[in-house]
């Protein structure tokens, strides 16, 4: 059965069925591409030629990708037609979903958070964790993350001129900020750093705990591995939080009644180690984004500092042009029909968001930074049902991380070569060499 979800199309059905060149299918589908610029240029490509058509690259179940914003937008309001839950959620090598079934007796991947989740299950389970990041309660915590903020500065400023900003402090500070709300006690905050590097890098050489980029069968077992270590320590905190609650996050979760029962394990474990990895891994790539956009704009340190009230345009413009997820996946409910588009019932969906954010129908100069957007349309955090549940808390992390910065620090330069990570997941900057000045006052 079609649903019509827009105007009824009159494309044939080569037209409404069209594939991207098999080049361009496999740079989408290669992680190294995600982090050296390849992706963008085919995003780009694609947008004016292409821009939601079927890639089918070696390795990988056949998949849509949806390129321009407006589509995108389409799309992501449509949770009950577009599915998160139905498949990965996490473009995924056929080897490594094979792999994951035969570990997990069959299920298809080791998480079931909320980001795998459809209705009715999503909003219930999306509602336990809600007020934590409301504005309400972000508000009584906004004191304490600026003071976090102002120690990271001093963090940085501790290196005497010169730092990987994004190891010494972009990737530490929001750890801090989401281990704290969770409640994961400090002297615990590097093995998290660790175990959240490891699984969202497990495609980049550097940072795999194997020690070279997995890509088969290999990150299959590796996803799951790593799921495993997080279920581990997470277990022992949950039960440590039902003996005793505290008014921290995982005692939330931990106590949490679905339909009148307690939260089952697998829901339980995996919305913990969501929200400490995605909690901190999307705010890092951003933060360590708008530290390269100071860098590379001389003056632009000068103009925050002179007028903080642009900062808040300063993070929305950094989380734009630094988008850290590239791209989730979907997948069609049944046979739909969308924007001239012919959807089959199970099909794979990209949703490109790093395109959206560079669709020149949307932004004027869209690869150049700029803050005089108004307004910026930016599409990082998702859109519709799945918009990212901590999105204000990181863009208040952010904000008040760069209001400390420019009251503090005269100038930044870079100092080496920005290198990105390789990965599906978030391929934000994993090294950022600067150079910097202490403000005296």
């Amino acid at each position: 059965m079609s649903t019509i979800l827009d105007q009824p199309i009159s494309a044939t059905q080569s037209s409404a069925r069209p594939e991207i060149s098999k080049e361009q299918a496999n740079v989408i589908a290669d992680p190294a591409a995600h982090a050296d610029g390849r992706l963008l240029q085919v995003f780009a490509d694609l947008r004016r030629n292409q821009p939601l058509g079927i890639a089918r690259p070696d390795g990988f179940d056949p998949f849509w990708v949806v390129t321009r914003q407006a589509d995108l937008r389409a799309i992501a309001l449509r949770g009950d037609d577009f599915l998160s839950g139905a498949r990965d959620p996490v473009l995924t090598p056929r080897a490594a979903s094979e792999q994951m079934r035969k570990m997990l007796d069959g299920r298809d991947f080791p998480l079931r958070s909320i980001v795998y989740m459809d209705r009715p299950d999503h909003p219930i389970y999306r509602a336990v964790a809600s007020d934590f990041f409301h504005a309400r309660n972000l508000d009584k915590l906004a004191e304490d993350i600026r003071g976090t903020a102002a120690g990271f500065v001093e963090r940085m400023l501790a290196f005497d001129g010169a730092c990987d900003f994004s190891q010494d402090v972009a990737f530490l500070y929001p750890l801090h900020v989401i281990m704290k709300i969770m409640g994961v006690p400090i002297e615990d905050e590097p093995l998290m750093l660790r175990l959240s590097k490891e699984f969202a890098g497990a495609s980049d050489g550097d940072l795999a705990r194997s020690g070279k980029a997995n890509s088969g069968s290999d990150l299959g077992q590796a996803l799951v591995e790593l799921t495993n270590d997080f279920n581990k320590y997470f277990d022992k905190m949950m039960e440590d939080r039902r003996a005793s609650p505290k008014s921290d996050l995982v005692s939330v979760i931990a106590n949490a009644q679905i339909n009148g029962e307690r939260m089952p394990a697998l829901e339980a474990r995996s919305y913990c180690m969501v929200a400490a990895t995605a909690g901190h891994d999307t705010t890092a790539a951003v933060t360590a984004g708008g530290m390269l956009a100071l860098c590379e704009n001389p003056g632009l340190l000068d103009q925050i500092r002179d007028n903080p009230e642009q900062i808040k345009a300063f993070v929305e413009e950094a989380a734009r042009l630094y988008t850290p997820v590239k791209l989730t996946m979907r997948s069609a409910a049944q046979d739909i029909e969308l924007v001239d588009r012919q959807f089959q019932k199970g099909e794979w969906i990209a949703m490109a968001w790093a395109s959206g954010n560079r669709d020149d129908e949307v932004f004027e100069d869209p690869d150049v930074f700029r803050m005089d957007r108004r307004p910026n349309k930016l599409i990082s955090y998702g859109n519709g049902p799945h918009v990212c549940l901590g999105q204000h808390l990181a863009r208040l992390e952010m904000r008040l991380f760069f209001e400390e910065l420019a009251r503090n620090v005269e100038s930044v330069e870079l100092a080496g070569e920005p290198k990105y990570m390789a990965s599906f997941l978030v391929s934000g900057l994993k090294s950022l060499p600067i150079r910097f000045n202490r403000r005296r006052v």
